[in-house]
């Protein structure tokens, strides 16, 4: 069987590699492109152009102006005003991303490491937490900040716990499967040598870890910066700490004949996405490939 596995696995890297699968990954990734590329265009023309022509003719008659962004940015509230929305994006986004990344880290070698009564029954309950509804939590979670002086004082707080708790089980789940491929031996061997706990999860554990950190950041700061649901239950309407989607998702609504500032504030929204990919992308696929191959 194992043999057959192989011959299957060898034959599909055959076809994947060869000249046919890299011209179909080619053109998926061109086909991906070319939309993001035409919302690119679409930005930088002027507002007559958008109305009456499709972003292809910008390369018969090459006409760009920045008016876009510097409306949909620092505008009126009322055709944009983005840049305090793009603010509170970030402020919501980097805490939500670091706080369930430093408890899941913990958790899993907690889980993975050291030897306790109840740890696997306690580890199958944190996975069996993925399974509940996210929309059936927001309320009750929502009652226990509304009216709160911590709400008050740190109007962020209850996005940013809403967004932790959510992303927890599966953060633990992936760091844990990841910490258990690490051989035993490198901890064996450090705890003779005198390290504790603490010395095998700062100089073993965490440097080894990196690549799976860094994909589930990725994963997990995407997801948050493009939530709607979440932001927009815990923020309470309260344009002051709204996010950047809520906005968008108003301007749509209520201005969806603007093309030339939908255009442009939907790729502003794209693109601190698109740079965190691109300066973790290398640990990335690392994380995706970790523990697919032996030895």
């Amino acid at each position: 069987m194992r043999n057959k596995d192989d011959q299957l696995g060898s034959a599909a890297k055959r076809l994947l590699t060869n000249r046919f699968g890299s011209l179909v990954a080619l053109l998926i990734a061109v086909f991906w492109t070319v939309p993001t590329f035409g919302l690119f265009i679409s930005s930088i023309r002027p507002e007559r152009q958008i109305k009456t022509s499709g972003w292809w003719t910008f390369f018969a008659d090459p006409q760009f102006t920045l008016d876009n962004y510097n409306e949909v940015l620092f505008g009126r509230a009322s055709s944009g005003a983005l840049s305090n929305y793009f603010m509170n994006s970030l402020v919501i986004t980097i805490p939500s991303t670091l706080i369930p990344l430093a408890v899941a880290v913990l958790a899993a070698y907690a889980f993975s490491v050291l030897q306790w009564r109840g740890r696997d029954v306690v580890f199958i309950t944190v996975f069996a937490l993925q399974i509940v509804p996210l929309q059936m939590a927001l309320i009750p979670l929502l009652r226990l900040f509304s009216g709160t002086s911590l709400l008050a004082n740190f109007p962020f707080i209850a996005v940013w716990i809403g967004h932790s708790i959510f992303a927890l089980p599966l953060a633990i789940f992936l760091l844990h499967n990841f910490m258990a491929e690490i051989p035993r031996d490198l901890i064996e061997a450090a705890k003779v040598d005198g390290a504790g706990h603490v010395t095998v999860f700062m100089k073993i554990m965490l440097p080894l870890l990196v690549p799976a950190i860094a994909s589930f950041a990725i994963f997990q700061f995407l997801w948050v910066w493009n939530d709607l649901l979440v932001g927009l239950t815990f923020t309470g309407g309260n344009n002051a700490i709204q996010p950047l989607t809520a906005r968008l998702a108003e301007m749509a609504g209520s201005r969806g004949q603007d093309w030339h500032l939908l255009t442009a504030g939907a790729f502003v929204s794209i693109i601190i996405p698109i740079g965190v990919f691109l300066a973790l992308q290398r640990y990335f696929v690392r994380g995706l490939l970790a523990g697919s191959v032996k030895g």
